[in-house]
């Protein structure tokens, strides 16, 4: 970053060096327009069928001596944007300079390769490109919100694929009568006929269970864009060559089993369980687990069919933000908010990590000492916190938010109420307007009262 960085105010007992986005971007948009020359930059990008989602801001003019800051910026904010929308085609409109620079970064051999690649031959499968044009040509948006969920009439099955198991269920009229859970191991097969074979029978056994099959809903990790899985950890072990087995898989189940299917990202599916439990909408779920999961349910009740794929947004601008291991890139969601941000900031408080074992236990290791009272392990969780706070009110500059819901292994324990009480404090000395607006909470029993194979069973439409 070139930029003027801003320290926070509530500093992270771990990570002194924290440089929360939100601070900097606000900081450059509050110096630029306190010129009274700014000048407006519109940012477009384009998705799956034509679906455009778009961004306005201020910058530098280009003459300004401090226009060169108007490039770290936009990137960031570019970045942010691409992983929380999607987008293979990616429009700058306002500024020549800058969207000279954004080509050069996002170019195949570019600092963000990576991200051009993903975007475009991966999720999208068409080549990855930025335009540039002025501001009244940038398109403006054309979302289409997806009014999947709250269909409960009828009998459905619901089915959700984690890592380490498969779970279905048979709801009726909104009960589930039914529910089943059974191990597998999907990352270590390279046969699709596995996944298809698994998935079907799964189906099978809560079929049987009702007097007739109306609809099919599903959660799983991963990336789906139009019911296919484009980008899924769940599948890592399936060749190239056999990929798109996979992710026409589900068009062929929904054939086989003739009746409506939709299958959408689990975090998608948990934020709909917490809408319908809270009867409210603009609810973000996020998941701490093995990686940061994002859902997210709009003002009108529907997923969005963005990616919110916010483990690889950025969130700390500071220089040494430490790296994701996958995108290459800094400061990104999944190192602050996952079972990663405990593994990163342990060792600072002397807590030494097993050498061996699986990830889960290594939490386990740690949240015991959390348990046991230890004041660093304590530390850990209240830098989370921390990070948090300032982190809901960087992701309420791009969602609209009444409800913020933490979940997964992360939060278990103590480190739940830690990491609420710290991102709460954040919230209200940093930014009290949103502390108002936006309630960061553990899932209670009133969010929890909708179940997320309910949620999921609920996504068709009978009509």
């Amino acid at each position: 970053m070139t930029f003027q960085l801003i320290s926070p105010n509530i500093t992270p007992p771990l990570d002194p060096d924290f440089r929360p986005a939100v601070l900097t971007n606000q900081y450059f948009q509050q110096t630029v327009t306190a010129t009274g020359v700014a000048a407006p930059l519109a940012i477009a990008l384009e998705r799956a069928d034509g679906v455009i989602s778009r961004y306005d801001t201020v910058i530098y003019p280009a003459d300004h001596p401090d226009a060169g800051d108007n490039l770290p910026y936009i990137e960031r904010i570019l970045k942010f944007l691409l992983w929380q929308r999607g987008g293979w085609k990616v429009y700058i409109g306002g500024s020549a300079q800058v969207a000279a620079h954004i080509k050069q970064v996002y170019a195949p051999s570019g600092e963000r390769a990576f991200d051009h690649k993903f975007m475009g031959d991966t999720v999208y499968e068409q080549p990855f490109a930025v335009v540039a044009c002025g501001v009244d040509e940038v398109p403006p948006a054309n979302e289409q919100g997806q009014p999947l969920g709250r269909n409960l009439d009828g009998y459905r099955i619901g089915f959700d694929l984690g890592a380490s198991d498969r779970k279905v269920s048979a709801v009726v009229n909104g009960e589930a009568i039914f529910s089943e859970e059974v191990v597998w191991q999907p990352r270590q097969q390279s046969d699709p006929a596995y996944h298809y074979n698994e998935i079907v029978a799964a189906l099978r056994s809560a079929q049987a269970k009702m007097p007739r099959l109306d609809a099919i809903g599903g959660s799983s990790a991963g990336i789906y864009v139009n019911n296919r899985p484009m980008v899924a950890s769940l599948y890592r072990g399936i060749p190239a060559e056999n990929f798109d087995q996979i992710k026409n898989m589900f068009l062929r189940i929904r054939d086989e089993f003739g009746v409506p299917l939709e299958v959408v990202n689990d975090g998608d599916v948990t934020a709909l369980a917490g809408s319908m439990s809270l009867e409210d909408n603009e609810v973000l779920g996020l998941a701490m687990g093995s990686s940061e999961a994002v859902g997210y349910v709009d003002n009108e009740g529907h997923i969005t069919g963005w990616l919110n794929e916010l483990a690889f947004a950025p969130v700390d601008y500071q220089p040494d933000a430490p790296v994701d291991e996958w995108s290459g890139d800094q400061g990104v969601g999944a190192l602050y908010f996952s079972q990663q941000a405990v593994f990163r900031l342990a060792p600072k408080t002397g807590i030494n990590l097993p050498a061996a074992g699986p990830d889960a236990d290594k939490l386990k290791h740690v949240q015991q000492f959390l348990e046991d009272g230890h004041e660093g392990a304590a530390q850990i969780w209240q830098t989370i916190g921390v990070y948090l706070g300032y982190t809901a009110a960087h992701y309420a500059s791009f969602y609209n938010l009444r409800h913020v819901l933490i979940l997964g292994r992360v939060t278990s324990g103590r480190g739940g109420p830690l990491i609420l009480e710290n991102a709460q404090r954040v919230l209200s000395r940093e930014f009290p307007a949103l502390a108002g607006q936006i309630e960061i909470q553990l899932p209670d029993e009133k969010s929890r009262r909708v179940g997320q194979s309910i949620a999921a069973a609920s996504l068709p439409s009978l009509d």
